[in-house]
């Protein structure tokens, strides 16, 4: 595991946190290699992820009074935990960071009715239930740039019945339940959790051949007629400042774990390989040092933004400090991107060999850019906050 020290250490985050996360990271470690070769997320790889507690991590202890037994990670400690384990290996850090941002962002808003926040988180703590929210679909693609789905909820005699077709299921196999947006009779947007093992649910292989994240299983998830009960309906409602935060977050500290796994097996590199014609490690290369400090150094840089960001949001949950986070999110990818990128310029070829970390860590930093928000989204929200404040503060009443 890399060392991270631009993180605050002893104390925080808590010592619970903390071994919760090592269990995650083991299991991630002890099985990615497995879920790469298969393309998808093993039965032994699920069961781990699972048994490591780590679905706890974004349910609070309780609810209304309600005990639920979680650990209530803060936004900046979901931060961390998803650094360390993006380090670990972002296929499967992606699968757990989509259970973090859903339960996490679902308690901040309470977005879901009480009886549902109680029934996921409760599932969470207890079993260690995996659950993703899945949105995407052939003809919508990005659900961020809007449209209608069209994944059909209908009203049925014993409640209503769901039927689609949804793409890039982030760890579909793994899953216990799905939150699924779907087309009200009424052209409306609700959502529906669904239980991914139910009756007319099926789950078809489509993410063999990926470039990046092997190892994550983004299958496609098919839907006939799968009754769902009134009460596992969420009525359209707008979108909470939680919503991005969290997702944006997830995608931030996983992404940046890869970079800083980059750093780490490349410093490992360079101050073993002694090339003959050298006659000492690549590290004494000045070349090689000044690579090596650019990439700590957009790291770090990128560590603090998503240190402020997600400090800002705790304290201040609002819109108006969606634009830092969106910038870190950005951050965050591109440092992870030109993490990988110096790196196998100073490896040289052997960095494009299955035996060595570089060309899986090249290819999964650049799936973080393809996560919303793009950069140009991202860089926009925050110009466009600042522009639009000192045009406030300059108007003359």
């Amino acid at each position: 595991m890399p060392d991270f020290p631009d993180w605050p250490t002893s104390d925080w985050p808590r010592p619970e946190v903390q071994h919760l996360t090592a269990r995650a990271a083991q299991a991630i470690t002890t099985h990615l290699a497995e879920c790469e070769a298969a393309q998808d997320v093993t039965p032994e790889a699920a069961a781990a992820l699972k048994a490591s507690g780590y679905a706890a991590l974004c349910v609070p202890p309780q609810l209304e009074g309600d005990p639920l037994g979680g650990l209530g990670a803060t936004l900046s400690e979901f931060a961390w935990v998803q650094e360390q384990l993006g380090a670990a290996g972002a296929s499967l850090a992606l699968v757990l960071a989509m259970t973090g941002q859903v339960l996490g962002s679902a308690f901040a808003a309470r977005s879901l009715p009480p009886e549902l926040l109680l029934k996921v988180g409760r599932a969470a703590v207890i079993r260690g239930a995996l659950i993703n929210a899945v949105a995407s679909e052939p003809g919508l693609g990005s659900p961020s740039r809007g449209g209608l789905p069209q994944t059909a909820l209908t009203p049925d005699a014993d409640g209503f019945r769901l039927s689609g077709h949804k793409t890039w299921a982030t760890g579909a196999r793994a899953l216990d339940f799905a939150l699924v947006t779907a087309r009200t009779p009424d052209d409306q947007i609700a959502r529906a959790l669904t239980p991914l093992h139910a009756p007319g649910v099926s789950i078809e292989t489509t993410w063999g051949g990926s470039l990046s994240l092997r190892g994550s299983g983004s299958q496609d998830i098919f839907l006939d007629r799968v009754r769902v009960e009134c009460g596992d309906v969420v009525p359209p409602q707008p979108q909470h400042p939680a919503h991005p935060a969290w997702f944006w977050t997830a995608l931030a500290g996983t992404y940046l774990g890869v970079g800083t796994a980059t750093l780490a097996a490349l410093t490992t590199y360079v101050r073993e390989r002694v090339p003959t014609a050298l006659g000492q490690p690549l590290s004494s290369l000045p070349r090689v040092r000044e690579a090596t400090g650019r990439i700590s150094a957009e790291l770090a840089a990128a560590r603090a933004l998503l240190q402020e960001a997600t400090r800002q949001f705790g304290a201040d949950p609002s819109v108006a400090r969606l634009p830092l986070l969106a910038a870190a999110k950005a951050l965050c990818t591109n440092a992870a991107v030109g993490a990988a990128d110096q790196a196998a310029r100073v490896v040289g070829g052997a960095a494009l060999s299955p035996q060595l970390p570089f060309e899986r860590l090249l290819r999964d930093a650049r799936a973080g850019l393809t996560h919303p928000p793009t950069d140009a989204e991202a860089f926009e929200r925050l110009g466009g906050a600042l522009l639009d404040a000192e045009r406030r503060e300059t108007q003359v009443p």
